[in-house]
């Protein structure tokens, strides 16, 4: 341990030939002091390291000279305690190496129980199982957003073979086979969809495909069975009479027969509330004797929805003509329109 006040007689006094340097363990410096003698000016440079060391703080002083050997006696003092504990550390194994002996025998009898019991754990603890997706579902779903309902219808049937008890197929199946009018498959699949816990028949009731499955007969009491089909169907009595014979039930069905035909020539499939809103305005002008001016971009329907006016309206069984006018020259259109007088054109 090194001390100030020492360090700053040495300087005073034989500080020009450095031993207070080699007191503070700077051999380098008490050379250049050594060698600077012939010189003079380590005398001076004695003097300064005096005053400097006179004035220098204590604490400063330990920090910049004695703090190596604080170090020094820490290092040596923890290798003393390492090595101190590795003895003891070492008779204590050689004390306890029997009973490590015979921890050792019991945890190898004990070992097949233990592990018995972590398996059982593990299988109670096992995480269930993720559902396997169903990719028809998914494709099934855009297909029938998109319109494509016989796509859509096969896609729903494969899934239902994956997963027969998939409430949401058997619904969605059920609304497509309704927008197609197959309502035998469609009352079907509702009541698969019921029996597998479906519960919202508000749905079934105002649901907009399922319209066609509204409209039957026998939905009425489809609703008051619960939406499920009965298990036996009712036997339909025969007829009383010859139904065939009456003149005016033929002519009724026969009047039917082709306002089915003219409505499927005019039909028109949309889904969208402007396309409902357009339907109905053209219902409302077909009842009129009126003229109509349809406007729209190539493409976009209107021959069909003129068809659509014509078929609604009270002269639907007259002849609906289609006059291309962008075909007929300017000289022509007014008499292919209006008519003309015999004659007036000379050949």
């Amino acid at each position: 341990m090194k001390d100030k006040t020492t360090a700053a007689i040495f300087a005073l006094f034989l500080g020009s030939i450095g031993i207070h340097r080699f007191y503070l363990r700077q051999p380098g410096l008490g050379i250049l002091y050594i060698i600077l003698v012939a010189t003079g000016i380590s005398f001076f440079l004695g003097l300064i390291d005096f005053i400097v060391l006179l004035a220098m703080d204590p604490e400063e002083f330990d920090r910049r000279y004695n703090e190596e050997e604080g170090e020094y006696d820490r290092y040596r003092s923890r290798r003393r305690e390492r090595r101190d504990y590795r003895r003891s550390e070492d008779k204590y194994q050689r004390r306890s190496r029997p009973s490590q002996a015979r921890e050792r025998r019991r945890y190898d009898r004990e070992r097949p129980r233990r592990r018995r019991a972590s398996s059982s754990r593990r299988s109670r603890n096992a995480a269930p199982q993720r559902k396997r997706v169903n990719p028809y579902k998914q494709s099934g779903i855009k297909k029938y957003k998109d319109f494509d309902l016989q796509a859509a219808i096969e896609d729903f049937n494969k899934g239902l073979e994956i997963d027969p008890g998939d409430i949401a197929l058997h619904f969605n199946i059920a609304c497509a086979y309704s927008l197609t009018e197959q309502a035998d498959k469609a009352y079907y699949h509702l009541s698969k969809a019921v029996d597998n816990g479906f519960k919202d028949f508000d749905k079934i009731r105002n649901h907009d495909d399922l319209a066609f499955v509204r409209i039957q007969d026998r939905f009425d009491a489809f609703a008051e069975n619960g939406f499920k089909l009965t298990d036996e169907p009712k036997q339909l009595e025969a007829p009383k009479q010859d139904l065939l014979s009456d003149d005016l039930l033929l002519s009724q069905l026969k009047r039917l027969a082709e306002l089915k035909e003219n409505l499927q020539s005019s039909l028109m499939i949309f889904r969208s509330d402007i396309m409902h809103k357009l339907v109905q305005q053209a219902k409302r002008a077909a009842e009129t004797d009126t003229t109509v001016l349809i406007l729209g971009e190539s493409g976009t329907g209107k021959e069909r929805l003129m068809n659509a006016i014509h078929k609604f309206g009270p002269r639907r069984d007259k002849p609906f003509v289609i006059v291309d006018c962008g075909s007929i020259p300017e000289t022509l259109i007014e008499s292919e329109l209006f008519g003309h007088a015999k004659g007036a054109f000379t050949g």
